[in-house]
Formats: C-alpha cells, sequence, structure tokens
C-alpha cells in the first residue's frame, strides 16, 4: 500500500461537523480545512492520510447518522480525487466500522481504522463490543478491498477484565483478520509502552504493527524499532494542539527525523 518502507499516516482530525453539539462552521469550510490540512501532509513528506470526524464529540457508540456519512463521503471523495496515488484511510468514531467500510469502498479509499474490532471495551461511550463478524463480511458483500487497521487495547478505553495484551493482538489478528494492528498509548497524544509494542510484534512477526499514538520527532527512532508504520496527529500540528491546523514545518521536521 505504501511506497515507504517505514510509513507515516497522519491524521486529518475534522472539526465538529454539522448536527454534531459543537457545529459551528459550515460544510464548506469543513472541506476546505480537511483539503488544506490534507495538501499539508501529503506535500510535506506523509505516507498516507486517515481522517477522523474528531470533533463530534460525545461520540456515537457505533453507527453515526445519515448526514455524517455525507459529510465523510464528500471529503474523503474529494481528497481521493486531488491525490489518487496517496494512500487513504477513513475512521468514523467512535466504532462506526460498517459505515467507514461503506464510504472507502465507494471513494477508492484504501483502508479504515476500527477502534474496537474484536472483544469489548469500557469506554466514555458505555461498553463497545467488536464487530469483526459483521465488517468482514460486510466487505465480502461489496466485493471490497479495503484493509483494516484495528487497534489493540484502544485509547480512550479500559477491558472489562484484565487482558493480556498479547493474546488479544493475536486473536484480533488471527481470529479477527485483521490486515493491520495498531498499538496506542492511554489516550490522544499520549505515548505508547514500548515493552507492549515489542511483545506485539515479538509475537506476531508476520503482522503489520503500527503505531497509533504519541508519536513525535523523539519518539519516532525507537516506535521504528519494534513498529512498521506510525500513525500521527497531535505532534505535527500547530502549537501541538490536536486541533490545530497541520504545522508543515513540524511534518517536514517528521519525515526529515525518519531518514536518518
Amino acid at each position: 500500500m505504501f511506497d515507504h518502507p517505514r510509513p507515516i499516516i497522519g491524521v486529518v482530525h475534522l472539526p465538529p461537523l454539522i448536527g454534531s453539539p459543537q457545529s459551528s462552521l459550515p460544510f464548506h469550510e469543513i472541506r476546505s480545512r480537511a483539503l488544506s490540512d490534507a495538501e499539508m501532509l501529503i506535500n510535506n513528506g506523509i505516507d498516507g492520510v486517515i481522517i477522523e470526524n474528531y470533533g463530534d464529540v460525545p461520540f456515537w457508540p457505533d453507527r453515526v447518522e445519515p448526514h455524517t456519512v455525507a459529510s465523510l463521503t464528500l471529503v474523503a471523495g474529494e481528497i481521493r480525487e486531488r491525490y489518487p496515488q496517496t494512500p487513504i484511510g477513513l475512521n468514523i468514531l467512535r466504532n462506526d466500522a460498517k459505515s467507514a467500510m461503506g464510504i472507502a469502498t465507494v471513494v477508492d479509499a484504501n483502508f479504515i481504522r476500527v477502534n474496537v474490532h474484536t472483544g469489548a471495551m469500557l469506554t466514555d461511550q458505555g461498553i463497545i463490543q467488536g464487530r469483526a463478524h459483521e465488517t468482514l463480511r460486510y466487505r465480502s458483500v461489496l466485493k471490497s478491498e479495503v484493509k483494516i487497521f484495528a487497534d489493540i487495547a484502544v485509547k480512550h478505553a479500559v477491558p472489562l477484565a484484565p487482558i493480556d495484551i498479547v493474546a488479544s493482538a493475536e486473536d484480533t489478528y488471527r481470529r479477527g483478520l485483521a490486515d493491520a494492528l495498531i498499538v496506542t498509548g492511554t489516550a490522544t497524544g499520549k505515548g505508547i509502552d514500548l515493552d507492549q509494542l515489542k511483545s506485539v510484534k515479538s509475537a506476531i512477526p508476520q503482522a503489520c504493527i503500527f503505531a497509533g499514538s504519541g508519536v513525535t520527532m523523539d519518539s519516532l527512532a525507537e516506535l521504528f524499532r519494534y513498529a512498521d508504520g506510525v500513525i500521527v496527529g497531535t505532534s505535527i500540528k500547530r502549537d501541538g494542539v490536536t486541533t490545530n491546523a497541520v504545522d508543515p514545518d513540524r511534518v517536514r521536521a517528521l519525515t526529515e527525523v525518519r531518514e536518518k
């Protein structure tokens, strides 16, 4: 999927979409912001982008509403049209894998991120249960080639009972049939437990493992000792604030560190 052997995926965090509690911008401004962020990422060395409805707090635990699907489809479709060779992904928060798969298939995106693909997690939206059985069958119905990137012990959540992260990763990969696994910290922008990342990669060396939070210039080299790729959002925003626009200088600095 990626041209670089150690891909960096940049996040396009959408402002609150129409219909969400904090919505204040007309859609054309949301669209412009998303296109600008994608341009800053792609033109400064990022290998792929993932689009999230990050501003739509509090999140629906599973299915989002039709106007949210429409908004994400329009944004993702235009980014795909402008950058036909760039890998594009979708993460519909909190856990709407079915809508993400449908949109990604229609707009010719490459992958989706699923926060809870297998098992169950206690989150601020309540208990969220994985729907791997549904997502995989829906992909088959669509005859889609969209890949599934699945979180292990996803951030902003805790397991209902103590879990072994390696066993969870193995289940998600071998029984949930995820195409790639994502290891994160406890919250957006928080660093990863390197021992967990190392353990997962050691247990499933054939799996593609991404580090999914807390990626910075200082942590990048260490993360790439164990991860096959990284997903970065907060540290490449202006002033390191998640909801700010992408800072092209920070993007270039990060990609330059990778090449050293």
